[in-house]
This record gives C-alpha cells, structure tokens and sequence, in this order.
C-alpha cells in the first residue's frame, strides 16, 4: 500500500494500476475483483478500517466487497441508484451493455452480493470528502471530492491509462461497452473538470497531477 496524498493511500494489483482500490482515512474506497480479496486483506492489515464504500457497482470495483466486510465485520456504502445491484449482484451484468467481454468479466471478477447499510448521496460526507453524483458510467456512479487539498477520486468517470490493455497511459473516457450511458458520462466529465482538481484518483491508471491538462481534456469531451 502506497500513500498517495494525506490520508489517501493506493491499493493496487498485477500489473500496477491496472485496477485500483484507496484506503480514505479508514473507508476503503473500491474493492477489485472478487480474485483480490486477500491482497486487500494484506494491504490493509494494521490499519484501523471502519467501512467500505464503492464507487460504482461493476465486477472491477464490487469484487471482493462481500469478502473484505464479512472479515473485517464492517459496513458496506454504495451510492443510491447502484444499490439494487450491490445488494443483487446479478443485476450489474445486466445494467451493463451486452458485450462479449461483460459477459467473461462477470465470470471472473463479480463478487457475491452484500447487504448496503449506508446509501450514499450528493453532498454526504465519506472520510472527509464530499461524495459527487457522476452518473453515467453506471446508474449510480458517484466521485469523492475533498475540497481542501483538491483531491479527487473519479472512480471510472474517466480513465488513465487504457482499462484492458494498460497502455497508452493518459487521459481518455472509459470504454463505451463499460459505460451504458456514454453522453452522461460526458458530462459528468464536464463537471469533475470545472473542480480543478490538484490530483486526480482513478480507478484504472495512476494519479494525474496537471490539472491544466485536466481540465482541457474535461471540457473537451
């Protein structure tokens, strides 16, 4: 586990950043596929750990949710319209589009559904950072923004590196067979980039530290 910024440490996999997981103060934020639990477990011994939020209910950050707070005996969060999909984790292949690679992912990576015991809204507060409503690349989608350093966790509204292949690193909207409503997604972007973000936290590449760069990508789109 690699501290990232004040209070915000990096959880990552093989190959690095290839999907990402944050322990916020003592939330962790996102939880991989349902093959990483141990290395979450690992990452986050001796750390004091109160709850678990997600970002977004898809297999790469609901995977192994159910496993890290059965053993931890903490509470999971998830933002209010993903939480059918949270509690019912056969409905995340479906809300998603119909695609071949869905299809493997949820074999592979979709953990077992968990009980929500906090819905997560605009404007609530998880660790310190103020939970934004970014749907789009799913229903429910939510970023975690802290405006006191701006420090923001984007989850999957976009991406920095290529999601599937690694490279090339940078900037770029997540896959359109990830993203069920592309547009929206849009402009959620639009909104994360009038924040002017100092560092930005993605759940598929490392952090983006230009926010100049940032916000001409954002408005962009």
């Amino acid at each position: 586990m690699k501290q990232i910024t004040e209070d915000v440490h990096l959880i990552t996999g093989v190959p690095p950043y290839a999907i990402n997981a944050y322990l916020v103060g003592d939330v962790l934020v996102d939880a991989m596929t349902k093959r990483d639990a141990k290395r979450i477990l690992k990452a986050l011994r001796g750390h004091p750990v109160v709850a678990h939020a997600i970002t977004h209910a898809h297999p790469d950050h609901q995977g192994a949710s159910h496993a890290v707070c059965e053993t931890l005996g903490i509470p999971l969060w998830a933002p209010e319209l993903d939480v059918p999909a949270v509690e019912d984790s056969a409905l995340i292949a479906q809300r998603q589009p119909d695609h071949p690679i869905n299809r493997l992912f949820e074999k592979l990576m979709t953990g077992p559904s968990h009980p929500v015991s906090r819905v997560l809204r605009e404007g609530d507060d998880v660790a310190g950072f103020t939970v934004l409503d970014t749907p789009g690349h799913s229903a429910g989608h939510m970023s975690l923004w802290r405006e006191a350093d701006r420090t923001l966790i984007v989850g999957d509204v976009l991406n920095n590196q290529h999601p599937l292949l690694g490279f090339p690193r940078g900037l770029r909207e997540p896959l359109s067979f990830f993203t069920p409503d592309p547009e929206r997604n849009r402009q959620s972007i639009r909104r994360l980039g009038e924040l002017d973000p100092a560092i930005v936290l993605f759940g598929h590449g490392p952090a983006h530290r230009d926010p100049a760069r940032f916000r001409e990508f954002c408005a962009g789109v």
